[in-house]
């Protein structure tokens, strides 16, 4: 049986769809959960949808993917410009992590130009909405296959 992909969610990002919609878009967090399980079932994945604000449950959950998961997609949220803990749970596993976020982090505010997480991760994809998850889906698959 195929592990699942995890797809990991941190801090604020449970108040999509309300929290500055002119940056993250319209969609909830439970539209972007429907839409990435039907992308992993395309594929042949179940996936395990997990949001939290903390950053120690998501290092938790890192180490738990090591053994449980097939892949990770993450969007550390603000974690990503802060967390050397985040850095080193992603060096630390075996399963491809493929960073994720909606926004261009890039174009946006100077402390969002840095990731930890970018440095650890097989590779970064920013500023498409709901297609940087699917688009991660997508490279945690390809991932697998090399």
């Amino acid at each position: 049986m195929t592990k699942p992909i995890y797809i990991l969610n941190g801090p604020n990002l449970n108040l999509l769809g309300q929290r500055e919609p002119e940056v993250y878009g319209h969609l909830t967090l439970d539209d972007i959960q429907q839409r990435c399980a039907a992308k992993a079932k395309d594929l042949g994945f179940e996936i395990e949808f997990r949001q939290s604000n903390h950053e120690g449950v998501l290092i938790d959950w890192l180490h738990d993917a090591n053994v449980n998961a097939s892949a990770v997609v993450i969007n550390p949220g603000a974690y990503t410009h802060t967390s050397v803990a985040l850095h080193d749970a992603v060096r630390a596993i075996e399963p491809p992590v493929i960073e994720v976020h909606l926004s261009q982090t890039a174009a946006r505010e100077d402390f969002r130009h840095h990731s930890y997480i970018a440095a650890a991760a097989k590779g970064t994809i920013s500023g498409f909405g709901l297609a940087s998850y699917l688009l991660g889906i997508e490279a945690a698959v390809q991932s697998l296959n090399t």
